[in-house]
């Protein structure tokens, strides 16, 4: 058949089958390399015959390997599936199952100079995978006479063909200069960045059938690469044709499922029972129920959900269900109170207008945010790759101004005020008194009635508290601005023995400032009883 033929017109030599199609004796050949020539290498299992269990055979080594496709570049079948996506809870052999897969990759593909690398975010988690295959090597005769280990660097040869397999930390992402045929991502979780998966998945393109396999259980911060991609496999497991050669298997426990129900533990555990003990849930659940600050470890980890870090202030789902919409022209003309938080030249200032909500009837309780945000060109790249590439989005949709430089250019926080202050009746301004001499100073001058605020329990806690309860009543509207969203899922409070509360900057894990300047703007929009003239209108600037 000469190359370019019809894959319609080829038939698969090994099963008689045309176009793609699930091939037996393909699959049945991986299988039988975990059966017949690799071992478990720990626990009660160790030095036995690494027998799949169903799920692992049924539902992710054959389908993954037994899918065929004709490559009319390769002249030959090749595999469906270049990226395979796993998602589990925590001790469900991920890294015994990887570990075989990096050598049926190295040594069982019929691929000549494979190069397999382990990915991990540091040294540490990326050996362990290679330390699991390794050992597999060693309790194996047929591989420990066919495959050479070497210790320092850590990598296992296969002379015959020029093959290798090696871990690889994020760190040396930068420093790559590879050909893979087979990546292994371990805990894609703990990736800083979306660095060392990149680079990876652009290396794919020179191999016939190259595999990148990533294994993790649920994250904890939506903003993460591993986030963004989870997100987009959900998408692709929904809707194959999206991405037809990344292969999905994801089993995680609804949001609103109970925790503490044994009933819910089995589909993100598919080991339980098997390799992975109930006592073990069990006592954990009890540990969970008696300290409610380990529930969201025994939910993201046995329950393969993704949950927002012990300290988050605030419930995402809540602050998504009083998002609303935000029309521009319900707001024009209307009253405003600002809070603006200037934090430092070198980094990201938020400015906040909050309204009394225009859609309510007189009387009844209920505001409405809009932010503008700032941010000086130099950190555009750190913060892009600290969300996973969506600041660059923010940017592009005009959600975050860039100013030229190293610094945030004041002039056009100033503009900014002035360009509102055209349209609508700006009352007061709030501001941290932090770095805001001259700004403040500039804005007195044009008339306008700026109050500084502290940073302190005692003029935070109130507002903190009100726009907490606004929020969770569903009397706050705020558009879905996706940067405060990103900033809300960022906020830590403390707490003094009084019980007042106040945003902590220095134990948010991110950027918060736009939170910041929302209590701000709330609590001057609540304390404000006399009507007064807006500076702008004074100027002539605003018509009604």
């Amino acid at each position: 058949m000469p190359s370019g033929s019809s894959p319609n017109r080829k038939v698969c030599d090994l099963c008689g089958a045309r176009g793609e199609h699930y091939c037996p004796p393909k699959a049945d050949r991986v299988v039988g390399v975990f059966s017949g020539i690799l071992k478990h290498t720990k626990g009660r299992f160790a030095r036995r015959p690494f027998r799949l269990a169903g799920w692992q055979q049924h539902e992710i080594i054959e389908p993954l390997f037994g899918t065929q496709k004709w490559s009319t570049e390769a002249d030959r079948w090749v595999r469906r599936y270049r990226i395979a996506w796993i998602e589990l809870g925590k001790k469900n052999g991920k890294s015994e199952g990887l570990a075989g897969v990096a050598l049926v990759l190295l040594c069982a593909d019929d691929e000549e100079g494979a190069e397999i690398y382990g990915a991990a975010a540091d040294r540490d988690q990326a050996g362990r995978v290679f330390d699991v295959a390794q050992r597999m090597v060693e309790l194996s005769p047929e591989l420990s006479k066919r495959l050479k280990i070497y210790k320092s660097p850590k990598r296992i040869v296969y002379e015959r063909t020029g093959s290798f397999y090696a871990p690889v930390a994020a760190d040396a992402a930068g420093n790559l200069g590879v050909n893979p045929h087979g990546v292994i991502f371990d805990e894609v979780l703990t990736q800083p960045s979306a660095e060392l998966w990149d680079a990876f998945r652009t290396s794919l393109g020179t191999r016939d059938q190259p595999l990148m396999i990533a294994a993790t259980t649920a994250g904890n911060n939506p903003s993460s690469f591993c986030a963004v991609e989870h997100d987009y496999c959900e998408r692709v497991a929904k809707d194959p044709k999206l991405e037809p050669t990344r292969f999905v298997y994801m089993r995680n426990t609804p949001k609103d499922a109970d925790w503490r129900d044994e009933a819910n533990w089995y589909f993100p555990n598919p080991g339980l029972g098997d390799f992975l003990s109930i006592e073990e849930l069990r006592a954990e659940a009890r540990e969970a129920e008696l300290a409610p600050s380990k529930q969201n470890t025994f939910r993201q980890f046995r329950l393969n959900q993704w949950v927002q870090q012990t300290s988050r202030w605030m419930d995402l789902a809540a602050w998504d269900a009083t998002a609303g919409m935000v029309v521009a022209d319900e707001i024009v003309g209307r009253d405003c109170w600002g809070g603006l938080d200037l934090a430092t030249t070198t980094d990201m200032a938020a400015l906040c207008w909050t309204f009394r909500d225009p859609q309510l009837e007189a009387g009844e309780e209920g505001f409405v945010g809009v932010w503008r945000f700032w941010v000086p060109e130099a950190r555009v790249a750190d913060l892009n790759q600290r969300t996973a590439g969506r600041f660059a989005v923010w940017v592009r949709e005009g959600l975050v101004t860039v100013t030229e430089g190293a610094i945030i250019d004041y002039a056009s926080i100033k503009h900014t005020i002035r360009a509102d202050g055209m349209k609508f009746h700006i009352r007061e301004v709030a501001y941290d008194r932090w770095g805001m001499a001259q700004l403040q100073t500039e804005l007195a001058d044009e008339g306008l009635v700026v109050v500084p605020f502290g940073q302190n329990f005692a003029s935070m806690s109130s507002p903190t508290r009100e726009w907490e309860r606004l929020i969770l009543e569903g009397k706050y509207r705020h558009g879905g601005n996706p940067v405060m969203r990103w900033m809300m899922d960022n906020v830590v409070v403390r707490t003094d023995p009084a019980g007042n509360i106040r945003i902590d900057k220095q134990k948010s894990h991110e950027k918060v400032d736009g939170p910041v300047a929302a209590v701000m703007a709330l609590d001057r929009a609540m304390r404000y009883e006399t009507p007064a003239q807006s500076a702008y209108e004074d100027h002539g600037l605003v018509s009604v």
